[in-house]
């Protein structure tokens, strides 16, 4: 049994709520952005991207927590969370030409953001390029959401992430207030490391920041590369070149940051491995720290992807899934491992896929089956 309760579903209003940016996403297909005379729209963020997952393959209750300008591109935003069946009345809109603190004038001065991402292929890897500098949500501060409100009526997870935390001087008070919250009104809390270079290049601020966030969180998330960047806990060199001694040396080193935050119940991560811009190596894994057990799900190797952008939220959102669901770690890793490789094979960030897929999938990779056609 685990050493960790989460609230059941029938004393909150709320499964999971998740605090970030969200952007419009121009998708300019199998062309390079540069090249581009047309694009899909999508949109996406790294924590907002949880709650969708959440909510559309899982059919869980869930909310966005973010800012927002009131114009097309910020209604397009909503009107795709509310398609996936996210809640968005925890939106703060701004107000082009309005008056007081949530306004802005009429152009652009703070706006919603937006990234290019062209998905790659083959031997030219997927490039974002990101238009966020002057987003709503990075004007936000402690005391412009109400956290009694939003988790008054019960919420059973929060999630947020180091990239949301960067993106201004405000956005680590404003999670750290909210997982203060969170954690008095009886949250699950997950926070995912989630290092970006182009949001914040200064490794100290993020190691300052996360060090203080932490030891508010329940359930960490992120790869080797993540927590040396991001907390500056360093993975020893392992043994030699293969998974075990790999797996090893960074349960090593999850070992000592559980130690060092007591308050962690679980870190996982996912494992890719891109052997070019759609194959790519697959896995993930699940530490339980009262345990000291690493739960490892099946590498899947050699896989054709479609887009690999929020390979790592789908992880995420299917391992909680599966705990919010009453699963044990060892199970839930496998959900989190499923839904991870099910999003990376459809376009955009977010799920467009189904629990019975990730089920299916869970079964596939169990036995080491093929993909039949569904006729």
């Amino acid at each position: 049994m685990n050493d960790y309760t989460i609230r059941p579903a029938e004393d909150c209003q709320l499964d999971a709520v998740s605090l970030g940016e969200v952007m419009l996403r121009i998708d300019p297909g199998d062309v390079p952005s540069a090249r581009a005379r047309s694009a899909r729209i999508w949109h996406g963020g790294g924590e907002i991207n949880v709650a969708e997952g959440l909510s559309y393959c899982f059919d869980m209750r869930t909310a966005a927590v973010t800012a927002l300008v009131d114009d097309g591109v910020g209604r397009n935003i909503q009107n795709q969370l509310r398609e996936a069946g996210v809640d968005t009345t925890g939106i703060i809109w701004f107000i082009p030409g309005g008056s007081g603190k949530f306004s802005t004038d009429r152009k652009g001065t703070i706006c919603n953001g937006i990234n290019f991402t062209w998905s790659g292929k083959g031997v030219l890897p997927s490039l974002t390029e990101y238009y966020r500098a002057h987003s709503a949500i990075a004007r936000i501060e402690p005391g412009d959401f109400d956290w009694d409100r939003i988790f008054g009526g019960g919420v059973r997870w929060f999630h947020t992430g180091g990239i949301y935390t960067l993106l201004s001087s405000s956005s680590a008070p404003v999670a750290l207030e909210a997982f203060k919250a969170a954690g008095e009104h009886g949250a699950f809390r997950s926070f995912d490391l989630n290092y970006r270079s182009k949001v914040e290049p200064d490794k100290e601020k993020a190691r300052d920041q996360n060090r203080e966030i932490v030891p508010h969180t329940d359930f960490l998330v992120g790869n080797q590369d993540d927590f040396s960047d991001a907390l500056g806990e360093e993975t020893e060199e392992a043994a030699d070149e293969s998974f075990e001694a790999w797996l090893e040396a960074y349960k090593d080193m999850l070992r000592r940051v559980s130690k060092k935050y007591s308050n962690l119940k679980l870190i996982g991560t996912q494992l890719r491995s891109a052997l070019s811009a759609d194959r790519i190596h697959w896995g993930a894994v699940l530490y339980e720290v009262g345990t000291d057990t690493m739960h490892v799900a099946p590498v899947r190797r050699n896989i054709e992807i479609a887009d690999r952008t929020g390979g790592g939220d789908s992880f995420l959102s299917g391992t909680a899934a599966a705990l919010l669901q009453g699963k044990e770690p060892a199970e839930a890793v496998q959900w989190g491992a499923a839904h991870g490789i099910c999003v990376q094979e459809t376009a955009g960030d977010t799920s467009m896929v189904k629990q019975r897929d990730v089920l299916q999938e869970v079964k596939r990779a169990a036995t080491g089956g093929g993909v039949s056609a569904l006729r």
